[in-house]
């Protein structure tokens, strides 16, 4: 019965197009693009646009319908193919999740366009639910973060061992990259590449290092620089 269910509809390049057909293509697309966009959204907090989310849920009904009206007609596609080759879309490259959604969608409204409704609403919600399980239990999150430290030290201090003390109360890996002398000489800057946990209390930690340096300039870089800038 559950195969029966899911190769009733006909293929639409075996069927002519009907407005019953149509309607409902682009209602079940609808329906897909709306929870493809829904699961973007719950997965995103605070990180999405609503040109994105509304392009969700347009694009498997324009897609679909794509496939409706080529149907099994090779010069129809081809046509087609011409007339989309001249539109150019100029936009930066997007996050690799925005991407994949993209494809998502357009794989859900190729299903529904094919006539294949059951199949694209199985395959569309255990993609969804595996995007919230991944979401939920934070898979491929870094626990670790990289960091550039600049710190200023006065001449008479020691670099060699001046914050190995520091680095090890907050278990922070450190990797001394550049020593320069600065204020004709009278001053050291040290530049580190240091690895930090990402529940590291990073003001405590600069207060530390600045109870060491004399209260000289320092700064911790988000971005660690690329290793031919140091």
């Amino acid at each position: 019965m559950l195969e029966t269910l899911f190769n009733s509809t006909v293929s639409a390049s075996t069927t002519e197009l009907t407005l019953s057909g149509a309607l409902l293509t682009i209602l079940v697309s609808i329906i897909l693009g709306g929870i493809i966009s829904l699961t973007y959204m719950k997965t995103n907090p605070g990180g999405f646009s609503q040109s994105f989310t509304l392009t969700m849920v347009l694009l498997p009904v324009i897609v679909s319908i794509i496939i409706l009206l080529i149907g099994s007609n090779i010069a129809r596609a081809f046509s087609l193919a011409g007339a989309f080759s001249i539109i150019r879309f100029r936009s930066a490259p997007g996050d690799p999740k925005d991407i994949a959604y993209v494809l998502f969608t357009m794989a859900a409204g190729l299903a529904v366009g094919t006539g294949y409704f059951g199949y694209a609403v199985l395959f569309t919600l255990i993609l969804c639910l595996l995007m919230f399980l991944l979401n939920r239990f934070n898979f491929g999150t870094r626990k670790t973060m990289q960091r550039t430290l600049k710190v200023t030290i006065p001449e008479n201090l020691g670099y060699e061992e001046a914050f190995n003390e520091v680095f090890h109360q907050f278990n922070v890996q450190h990797e001394l990259k550049k020593i320069r002398t600065t204020e004709l000489g009278s001053l050291y800057e040290l530049i580190y590449l240091v690895t930090m946990k990402q529940e590291t209390n990073q003001k405590e930690f600069l207060d530390s290092i600045r109870c060491r340096n004399g209260n000289l300039d320092l700064s911790l870089t988000m971005s660690p620089s690329p290793a031919n800038e140091y």
